[in-house]
């Protein structure tokens, strides 16, 4: 991926400060980009982002709810490229407050696709939806082609912005496209009622993880570079590739229970003592197995998951250890 394609381009990031916004504005500010990016709290010190990062990035607070502010950020800026990650993105959150949920997560979808629509220098907007876009199904892994049918605030909060990109595509041939992930893992996510995040503070704190779960809900997990890779090679080949209306699961295709993830920590030797944990089998209102084909995303974008579970695991406790270490 070189930076010809992306050298002085105008990318616009929702979400910007966030777990994935943050990698994201990484590697775009590597790429030369000119970056505007948007959140609801700015300068939060849980971020990756340096005291570097924010002198290259055009920084506006606000919401994605907010629609003037969204249309009159992409037309001053003259936005090429939109990465939309802006989301009420935990679904216990969701649950607890579910218009906050719709509102960010539907209201703040149409209001980017809105805001571009009629501008002509917009030529690829990257949708970040998530696998609980599809609901339960029986027939796994889900793939690109099966029905959006959640049923919980978050779930059909994404399924609800998923179709309406696809509508913004089909009926105004907005350059738009939908990612779709398994669970995102890596240095900097700062959301400790995740699993990994959780399990690696509790290794770093030699503290007993609690597991909401029984233990043996299946999920897949990808390394947070790797979707990075995965988003820029989307926005990079969208227009060119005539990739409009289409969605694109990112997932490294091995899925797990959370038992055995939390085996998988023990099992790499992370330097720490054994992670200990307790089954508290109290979560409601998830999906007991879900996990996806990334085969579309290998055969069309030529794209694939460079970081094993090994690897990524032993780059994301030697974060989480030195963070915790000062601190």
């Amino acid at each position: 991926m070189t930076g010809g394609f992306w050298k002085n381009k105008k990318v616009f990031v929702t979400g910007f400060e966030g777990f994935l916004g943050s990698h994201l504005s990484r590697a775009l500010i590597a790429l030369g980009v000119k970056l505007v990016g948007l959140d609801i709290r700015v300068g939060r010190k849980e971020t990756i982002l340096s005291p570097a990062d924010y002198k290259k990035i055009t920084v506006i607070k606000g919401s994605v709810a907010d629609y003037k502010l969204v249309s009159r950020m992409i037309n001053r800026h003259k936005i090429n490229l939109v990465f939309h990650l802006a989301a009420e993105a935990l679904v216990g959150k969701c649950h607890l407050d579910p218009l906050k949920a719709f509102s960010a997560n539907i209201e703040g979808t149409w209001n980017i696709l809105e805001a571009c629509r009629r501008l002509p220098y917009v030529r690829s907007i990257v949708i970040a939806s998530s696998d609980k876009a599809y609901g339960a199904h029986d027939q796994l892994p889900y793939r690109e082609d099966a029905p959006l049918k959640g049923n919980h605030p978050y779930d059909v909060s994404k399924s609800c912005a998923d179709l309406i990109a696809d509508t913004y595509a089909h009926t105004y041939q907005l350059p738009v496209a939908v990612t779709r992930c398994g669970n995102i893992y890596g240095p900097g996510d700062f959301n400790f009622s995740r699993l990994i995040p959780d399990a690696m503070r509790c290794l770093a704190k030699g503290q007993t993880l609690k597991v909401r779960s029984d233990g043996k809900f299946i999920r897949d997990y990808v390394f947070v570079d790797d979707v990075c890779a995965g988003y820029l090679s989307l926005a990079r080949q969208l227009e060119s590739r005539h990739l409009a209306g289409e969605s694109f699961n990112l997932s490294d295709e091995s899925p797990l229970t959370v038992i055995g993830l939390l085996r998988q920590l023990n099992r790499f030797n992370l330097g720490k003592p054994k992670l200990k944990y307790t089954i508290l089998n109290q979560a409601k209102y998830e999906i007991k197995k879900q996990y996806l084909s990334s085969a579309k995303a290998r055969r069309v974008l030529g794209w694939r998951p460079v970081f094993s579970l090994a690897d990524g695991l032993k780059i994301t406790a030697d974060w989480y250890f030195n963070y915790f270490a000062k601190r």
